[in-house]
């Protein structure tokens, strides 16, 4: 089956690769125009030209695919399915019926849960013990085609969106080599998705990994876990430093005495470190002052010389 795949990186590197491993034609690669990066900011191919190039797979980087050029160079492939995922731009529905069997979407979650566009960081900060791997033919509406397929794996206790985002894009690339050998045996069955069930996941802004210390304990754990790598969960010291938290577990009582302490207060700074929050407590285990590195709690404590009644802030305008 010739397939043409739509993809930006880090997601679609794994898809890429299972699809380059799955004995299916590549007839081209869709992505992106190449950005600068590094210290020199040159503009270097991304690791998915790189693998297409390699394999001697057409490449196209439009600045848009809304254009009856791209529309033309793509039918020109002749590609039986369209692949996507994470392409990072909408697709008209000219793009949507170019090729005979349409576009599949792989989607980071177990749609109809969390559509949109930052699943994975949703499911971890709703607390889901699973998620997954959706394969759905694509429609002009926000993820509510019909799933081919669906692949389920459990998240981890402690694991963080970087993790977890790493996992189910290999378990993505797993997805799509047998969803396309599904469609090619002629055994695709497509299950509509239940609206009622649906939630939304909209695209993260950095303002969107300020800590609000008023928030229950196990909820800014779980906060802290969605937004690592990035936006980063953001809160200052009562001077106005910013401070990223990168790992961080919940004080359960009776360790933790209840309604000890304000939102955002130091309640140790001895052996450890112990923040107050709305219910309960968060021990901070690893920090991120600015401009340095990451490090232990314990050790930014020593440097920052922080007393018992400091308060911490949220990343925004104060707590």
């Amino acid at each position: 089956m010739r397939c043409t795949f739509l993809g930006s990186p880090p997601f679609a590197v794994p898809v890429l690769e299972a699809l380059l491993e799955s004995g299916h034609v590549l007839s081209g690669l869709v992505t992106r125009p190449d950005k600068p990066r590094g210290r020199g900011r040159k503009v270097e191919a991304s690791p998915l030209v790189e693998l297409a190039r390699a394999r001697d797979v057409p490449v196209l980087q439009p600045a848009t695919t809304k254009t009856p050029d791209f529309v033309e160079a793509l039918r020109a492939q002749e590609p039986d399915v369209l692949l996507v995922a994470s392409y990072g731009e909408i697709l008209r529905e000219d793009v949507l019926e170019l090729a005979p069997h349409g576009a599949l979407n792989v989607h980071a979650s177990l749609l109809p849960r969390h559509r949109g566009a930052s699943p994975i960081q949703a499911a971890i900060a709703a607390g889901d013990s699973r998620t997954g791997i959706s394969i759905q033919r694509m429609v002009l509406a926000l993820d509510e085609g019909d799933v081919l397929l669906a692949k389920e794996l459990e998240i981890g206790a402690e694991e963080t969106a970087g993790e977890l985002f790493a996992r189910l894009a290999t378990l993505g690339g797993e997805a799509t080599a047998e969803a396309l050998d599904l469609v090619e045996a002629g055994r695709a069955s497509y299950t509509p998705q239940d609206p009622a069930l649906a939630t939304y996941a909209p695209r993260l802004r950095k303002a969107d990994g300020h800590v609000d210390w008023h928030r229950p304990a196990q909820e800014l754990a779980r906060h802290l876990r969605a937004m690592t790598p990035w936006p980063g969960a953001r809160a200052c010291t009562a001077d106005g430093k910013p401070l990223v938290l990168l790992r961080a577990r919940v004080v359960e009582a009776p360790v933790f005495e209840a309604g000890r302490g304000k939102p955002g207060e130091l309640l140790e700074v001895a052996e450890r470190c112990v923040v107050a929050c709305g219910e309960g407590a968060l021990e901070l285990l690893e920090v991120q002052p600015a401009g340095k590195r990451a490090m232990e709690a314990a050790s930014w404590l020593r440097g920052a010389r922080l007393a018992t009644g400091a308060r911490l802030q949220g990343g925004g305008a104060g707590a």
